[in-house]
């Protein structure tokens, strides 16, 4: 669907630069394979000033500092996916490592536990995910988070590993209010993306729980668009859509929540620091 087209998108669009963050996207993904500049251009002319473009691996990992060369407002953060984590060596962890001070490199992740999908045996996603925490420490970059099936088991190794320290987000949050409640005590930010438009999910009812500092919106595209684009391809200028659907729900100005939002992904990721 071209961009200008929709009008509904166009109603939404805020004139101020940077006004929305994509804190979590997939660029590099082979969805995007043919149409990465357009998709970027696309997010520009829908005000979301600043995406945050996320490795799953060691070659994506590379692939999105590249990308974010490329594109002044595209950010980088570099990661095993605990999907990928079972033919993870000794090599492959070096060699990420050696990402986390390349330029425009702003968190560590995407990391955590998936125990729903179960790809890869528990221990070996507990042990990677710890590796992760203490590389974060040690560049002093926040952690983006999966945890799917496991949040439980996440917060307990949060807390125990002392990940607070440099904090990050649990993205696309599939939790509890409870437990996200528990995840903000600890220093953690709260991703919520396309599932808060979703009539069968329990997204919106934690969203609108999660405290003004520590939320933060997300796409996570090509995956999870919002109502109406359910079931087709994701993009980062359709995080215009999760902003106006917790706005319609608190109450509160789409501007307003925005600017919120905004903020509070500038301040975890530094975004400031890399013009």
């Amino acid at each position: 669907m071209a961009l200008k087209s929709d009008s509904t998108l166009e109603e939404l669009q805020i004139e101020k630069k940077h006004m929305l963050v994509d804190t979590h996207a997939h660029l590099n993904f082979p969805q995007f394979k043919d149409g990465q500049s357009q998709i970027v251009h696309n997010a520009e002319a829908a005000g979301i000033g600043m995406i945050v473009n996320v490795g799953t691996n060691l070659g994506l990992s590379r692939a999105v500092v590249e990308t974010a060369r490329e594109h002044s407002g595209v950010f980088a953060t570099v990661g095993f996916h605990p999907h990928d984590v079972e033919k993870v060596d000794t090599a492959g962890l070096e060699a990420l490592a050696r990402l986390v001070g390349r330029n425009k490199v702003v968190g560590v992740g995407e990391t955590g536990l998936d125990f729903f999908r179960d790809y890869a045996p528990h221990d070996r996603q507990e042990e990677v995910f710890k590796w992760h925490i203490r590389l974060a420490k040690s560049a002093e970059l926040p952690l983006v988070i999966h945890s799917r099936g496991a949040e439980d088991e996440v917060l307990e190794i949060l807390d125990a590993e002392h990940a607070g320290e440099v904090g990050g987000v649990l993205h696309c949050f599939g939790g509890t209010a409870e437990q996200a409640i528990k995840a903000q005590d600890l220093g953690f930010y709260i991703g919520m993306g396309g599932t808060v438009t979703f009539k069968n999910s329990n997204s919106m009812g934690v969203a609108v729980e999660v405290r003004g500092d520590k939320l933060l919106l997300e796409t996570d595209c090509p995956y999870l668009a919002p109502v109406p684009f359910r079931g087709k391809r994701n993009e980062p200028a359709y995080v215009n859509y999760v902003a106006a659907a917790i706005s319609s729900q608190t109450g509160e100005s789409l501007e307003a929540l925005s600017d919120r939002t905004t903020e509070n992904a500038i301040r975890l990721f530094n975004l400031s620091a890399h013009p």
